[in-house]
């Protein structure tokens, strides 16, 4: 397990070319921002409710040069996951097909718990699934929705161990190499390590470091 303090595009820039054998990531995204300042989430801020420190948004005006990188990292034949809400769903499908991606669909992460929000409160979670080249997932009965509860009092959007095992069974072997580019509370790390896959992971804030570190103490 490696772990990089640098921007996400600057750091998969020093990786070598179909070097990665899987990418599962979570950008902040901005519509993130857009829930933050209309209250329909206070994980994301701090608050009395949150004593997160609230992380830089990744600006959609940069996703092409991200994922061109993504691209270019990964091996052929290899699956790209990576984690949105609807919005910015319609905004990476297009531009993931520009630089070379197949799209196949969205995965459904069903948080079982309701969320915060109005006009139909939250439940769930986007994870687009992406391929380069060809590759077959490892068992064909997993379905598209999974159920997974949400972690609560975590770090910023936190995601669950066992959904991040899900996605990296599915698309390795053991000894395979998973990174992630905004590693944030660590938990793709955690369950590629506990597959017995080798990770990097990169994050530009130094409270997710922080934050890695003492979980993994």
């Amino acid at each position: 397990m490696q772990l990089f303090q640098d921007d996400a595009i600057s750091w998969l820039s020093t990786l070598a070319d179909a070097s990665v054998d899987l990418v599962v990531t979570d950008p902040p995204y901005e519509s993130l921002e857009k829930h933050r300042k209309i209250g329909t989430t206070t994980r994301l801020k701090v608050s009395k409710s949150s004593s997160n420190q609230w992380f830089n948004i990744f600006p959609n005006e940069r996703f092409e040069s991200l994922l061109t990188e993504v691209f270019r990292v990964l091996k052929k034949n290899s699956h790209f996951y990576l984690f949105c809400d609807q919005e910015t769903m319609f905004i990476i499908k297009p531009i993931a097909e520009k630089v070379g991606f197949k799209f196949w669909k969205p995965i459904v992460w069903d948080k079982v718990c309701i969320g915060m929000g109005y006009h139909y409160r939250a439940k769930y979670e986007f994870v687009l699934f992406f391929e380069k080249g060809k590759k077959k997932l490892k068992d064909f009965s997993v379905p598209d929705i999974l159920e997974c509860k949400r972690v609560y009092r975590g770090y910023p959007t936190e995601k669950p161990v066992p959904l991040l095992e899900t996605l990296i069974a599915q698309s390795t072997n053991p000894g395979e190499l998973v990174i992630d580019p905004f590693f944030g509370s660590g938990s793709t790390l955690v369950a590629a390590n506990n597959l017995n896959r080798k990770s990097m992971g990169c994050d530009i804030s130094g409270s997710a470091h922080e934050h890695f570190l003492n979980r993994i103490r």
